[in-house]
């Protein structure tokens, strides 16, 4: 048995939470924050046999794709603003740990 953890942008969760339930891959959602941009995410948890991480993997890796878009940066130093011009940065794609299970129990 492994653990699958899944940190994809939240703009991707919908799609990605239907692809599981196409698949029937059960999964829990679970809303995050963090990472450079500080925007929203979403973790999934998936309990899933070793023969089918492989699969689940495919189904995360089909349904978040990596995409560029632009950042307007802003750095304040006693009180002012700094603006510069827009920063594209890569966003997107899944952060995926893949751990073992020594014991599952479902109640």
């Amino acid at each position: 048995m492994k653990l699958i953890i899944a940190i994809v942008q939240k703009e991707d969760a919908g799609r990605l939470q239907g692809a599981f339930a196409k698949e029937g891959i059960r999964a829990t959602k679970l809303a995050t924050s963090g990472g450079f941009l500080s925007e929203g995410n979403t973790t999934f948890l998936i309990g899933i046999d070793e023969k089918h991480v492989n699969q689940v993997l495919r189904v995360i890796k089909e349904e978040s794709k990596g995409r560029e878009e632009y950042l307007n940066p802003s750095i304040g130093l006693n009180g002012f603003d700094l603006s510069s011009q827009p920063v594209k940065v890569s966003v997107g794609g899944a952060t995926c740990f893949v751990l073992p299970v020594e014991d599952f129990k479902q109640f």
